[in-house]
Order: C-alpha cells, then sequence, then structure tokens
C-alpha cells in the first residue's frame, strides 16, 4: 500500500476519514430506520441525493451490484443518475440536457427547493422501472421527501413533472443502446434475458478444453453449493453507445503481444509475477484486493470527500455525480471492447498451461496463507471466489479508477486528497473470520496512490498480469478528461 504523508494543502485535501464514515453512518442508519424516524427533508436546503436518495438506494444498489460485472452497475447508474442533470437544467441559466431538452425555467424558479423536487421525482420514475422489485423502498423515499409519490403529470412547467420527463425521456433515448438491458435485442420476443448476449460470442477454450493458451478459458467456480462454468458477462457491452467518443478504437490500445504463449519467455516472466505476488501476499494486499473488487466500495470514499467534505449543495453535487457515472460508463464501453477484442488469457489459465503438476511457492487457499508445495493444477488466484468472468485484457478495474480519480482532479483542481477505507477484523469474503486480523483502515494521500494501489490489487489478486494493468493508462484517463469536459458543455449550453 502507498501511503502519503504529505501534508493537506487544500479544502479538498483537509476532509479526513469523518467524511468517508459520514456517508457511510448516513447509509447505514437511513437503511435501518423506518421511514416515520428519519428527520423530515428541508427541501429549500437541503441535498436530495445525499440526505433523501442514497440512504436509501445505497443498501440496494450494493447488494444488486455484488457479483455483477462492471458493465452492469455502470448501466444502472446511467439510468439513474444522469438523469438529474436534466432535471434540474431548466433551473440553470445555460444549462442543456444530456437525454432531452426541457426548457428553461424563469429566474426566480431557480430554486434549491425545485431543484430537489426535480431530483426526486426523476429518481423515483427510474427507480419503479429499473429496479420495481423495491417499490416499497421507493415510497419510503418519497415519504421521507414529503413528496407525493402519486403525482405522474409529464408536466415541464412543474419540478416534479420535469423530474419525470427527465427520467423517462432517458429511459427511452437509451431503449436500445447495445446493452440488451431488457433481452429482447436480436428479435427474441419470449423469455426475455436481460444483458444477455446477442451478439454471438464464443470462446475459443472451454472450461475443459484449453485449444490456445493465449486466449481466455472460462473458469469453473463455486458458491460453496454449486459449480458453475463462467460465461463471459456482458460481451456486447464494448458495442454500446457512449457519450464522449464515437468509437473506441479512436483510443489505440496496445495488443497484450506478451500474452502470447509462443512468445513463451514474456509469457512466462509475466505469470511469474503473478506468483511471486501470490506468495507474497499481506493482510494489507488482500484487503485492498477485495476492497477494489468490490463495485460499491470502490468509489464511494471519493465521492464522500467531495460532495460531503466540500460541502456541495444539490446542484454541484449532481453535477459532480453525472461527471463521475459518464466517466464510468464511458471507460466500461472502451474497455469491454479491448476485452472482447483481444480476447486474452488470464493468470490462472497460464499457471496451469506452464506448470501442471509442478510444485510451486503461493498463496496455498483461504486460511492456508504461503505453501510451497501446491502445484500449478491446484493454484487458484486470491480472488477466485468472486473471480471476473470476462478475458483477462485491459483491466476494468484498473481503467475504472483512472477515469474515476482524473475526473475527480479535475472537478477538485487537486490530485490531493485523504482517501480512508474502513475494514473490520474477519470482514474478508474470501478469508471469513480471518484477514484481516484486526480492524484497520485503508489510507492513501492522493488520487495518484490510490489509483496506483487500485491497479496492482489486480496482480495481488491473481486477476490480471501487470500487462492488464498498464495498457489502462492509454485510454482510461483520456475518458475521464472526455467525460468532466463532456458535463462542462452541457452546463454552458453545448
Amino acid at each position: 500500500m502507498t501511503i502519503s504523508r504529505q501534508p493537506l494543502r487544500r479544502r479538498w485535501a483537509a476532509v479526513a476519514f469523518a467524511s468517508a464514515m459520514a456517508l457511510a453512518a448516513s447509509l447505514t442508519s437511513a437503511a435501518a430506520a423506518a421511514p416515520q424516524q428519519l428527520a423530515a427533508f428541508d427541501l429549500d436546503n437541503g441535498n436530495a441525493p445525499m440526505q433523501v436518495i442514497y440512504p436509501i438506494l445505497g443498501p440496494v444498489t450494493a447488494a444488486e451490484s455484488f457479483g455483477r460485472p462492471m458493465s452492469w452497475a455502470s448501466d444502472q447508474h446511467m439510468l439513474i443518475e444522469i438523469p438529474w442533470f436534466d432535471a434540474i437544467a431548466p433551473y440553470n441559466a445555460t444549462a442543456k440536457g444530456i437525454f432531452s431538452d426541457l426548457g428553461r425555467r424563469p429566474p426566480e424558479e431557480r430554486t434549491t427547493r425545485n431543484r430537489n423536487i426535480a431530483v426526486i421525482y426523476s429518481t423515483f420514475t427510474s427507480l419503479n422501472a429499473v429496479f420495481p422489485q423495491y417499490r416499497s423502498k421507493w415510497l419510503d423515499m418519497m415519504n421521507v421527501a414529503g413528496l407525493d409519490p402519486n403525482v405522474t403529470a409529464e408536466d415541464p412547467a412543474t419540478a416534479s413533472g420535469i423530474g419525470i420527463l427527465a427520467a423517462k425521456n432517458a429511459l427511452a433515448a437509451r431503449r436500445h443502446d447495445g446493452t440488451n438491458r431488457y433481452g429482447d435485442e436480436g428479435g427474441r420476443r419470449y423469455n426475455l434475458k436481460p444483458y444477455s448476449d446477442f451478439t454471438g460470442y464464443q470462446p475459443v477454450n472451454t472450461a475443459d478444453e484449453l485449444r490456445n493458451p493465449s486466449r481466455w478459458q472460462p473458469e469453473v467456480t463455486s458458491n460453496g453449493k454449486v459449480y458453475t462454468v463462467q460465461q463471459f458477462d456482458t460481451p456486447q457491452y464494448g458495442w454500446v453507445k457512449p457519450f464522449t467518443f464515437r468509437n473506441p478504437d479512436q483510443f489505440r490500445v496496445s495488443a497484450p503481444a506478451i500474452n502470447h504463449h509462443f512468445n513463451r519467455a514474456a509469457y512466462k516472466d509475466q505469470t511469474d509475477q503473478v506468483l511471486a505476488a501470490s506468495a507474497n501476499l499481506t493482510e494489507t494486499q488482500k484487503a485492498m484486493t477485495e476492497v477494489f473488487n468490490d463495485n460499491g466500495r470502490l468509489f464511494a470514499p471519493i465521492a464522500a470527500t467531495i460532495v460531503l467534505g466540500g460541502r456541495l449543495d444539490t446542484q454541484a453535487s449532481v453535477q459532480y455525480i453525472v461527471t463521475s457515472v459518464i466517466s464510468g460508463v464511458d471507460v466500461t464501453i472502451a474497455t469491454w471492447y479491448y476485452k472482447r477484442k483481444f480476447d486474452a488469457v488470464r493468470p490462472s489459465t497460464a499457471v496451469r498451461y506452464l506448470y501442471g503438476n509442478k510444485r510451486l511457492t503461493a498463496w496455498g487457499g483461504p486460511g492456508k496463507g504461503t505453501v510451497n508445495d501446491i502445484s500449478g493444477s491446484d493454484w487458484r488466484s486470491y480472488l477466485s471466489p468472486v473471480a471476473s468472468a470476462s478475458p483477462g485484457y485491459p483491466s476494468d478495474v484498473a481503467a475504472n479508477c483512472l477515469a474515476y480519480v482524473q475526473q475527480a482532479r479535475r472537478f477538485t483542481g487537486t490530485d490531493v486528497m485523504s482517501v480512508n477505507i474502513p475494514v473490520l477484523k474477519g470482514s474478508s469474503l474470501v478469508e471469513p473470520g480471518i484477514t484481516p486480523a484486526a480492524d484497520t483502515v485503508l489510507h492513501w494521500g492522493t488520487l495518484t496512490d490510490y489509483a496506483s494501489d487500485c491497479g496492482k490489487s489486480r496482480v495481488w489478486g491473481g486477476e490480471e498480469f501487470p500487462a492488464a494493468v498498464a495498457v489502462a493508462t492509454q485510454y482510461a484517463s483520456q475518458i475521464g478528461d472526455l467525460a468532466y469536459d463532456f458535463v462542462q458543455r452541457k452546463l454552458n449550453g453545448g
């Protein structure tokens, strides 16, 4: 872990552990409390996303996103949060919506109250479409806000109507965007399969037969009860319509030359780097590896520091949140495009191919620590219980971290930020009750350090080769810049 000991220099850097914990505490307490126990929301002065929406939405999205690919998570955020921009654009002097132009309201209506109402009705409309099974929770959210859930008029002259229109227009605009979120792409009419592949992807290798050691091989995974053969999660996602660029090909991402098994020396060298990381895993690295593998915890501390620490109002919060979501959607599209294009091997396959029955020194599995007699065939990555179901190049986690921290830098104007993530004793999903041995707090002093360790964690966890992490630098930060510039143009009427 990289720990920066630089002095905290600016407003954003002055917010330390308390900010991240404040967000975590607000989410936890709000989720646990009955709606009537929550303090009434102040529409005139409050922050709807932070005080009304996330306390109820947060636990749902955390539960729903667990074990799902980055592509799924980014799609849900897109449908729920990006419409907020359109909901408040009419209450800005220059802003133009992303999905639709809902006009401009007169200056006297450009109030925090109207922005909060518009954002909440937008969210309520989106959530009933995206997660209809949780309608009772969304009704709780409206109750907390003191708003009538039975208001459905699509009236562009009212805050509620603007919010409803913003959400419905976004859902319509993304109806057939390539995600196949409704399962009806490719002409399917019955027994719909949301987010299923409709493009005909087939892996070169099967779980039982390795035909090409340079290409991705599905793993056999287990939840402790059932063994399952992986399928490439949403291989179609690289074809989804992006916001900030035309085609992923414009980023000129290098092919994984050293992943080719004919280049045996390089192929073996990168595999040995993963094995060395496995043999030297520390408790801190294990904790970081699991945190960075969790969509629900990956960026919340940075967002908490920026939004809560910066005391942003609803309008500024929406601008930041939407920028971060757009960067996540677009970097995921680019990453999935190249994952499919290169269809590259992951370390688990390479270890079995190179070492078979040979004895290795490596992590020996949950609770075993480092052993010196594990065979190549028996080796598993630290993250194997929650292994990624996609080709291993580029690294989706490293790319998302790079894009996210770049848009955060642009928004705050600094790289210096105290980022803290608490990890409870024994909370590991891989080694439950064992790792970590004591409560700990992971800390970074800069966004650069955070993104660096995020990428390294994929090697520590045995999921990706160093080259898969390194190649993310060729495009991911660019997309963070593009997302920030895109939102700024929209704010200025572009």
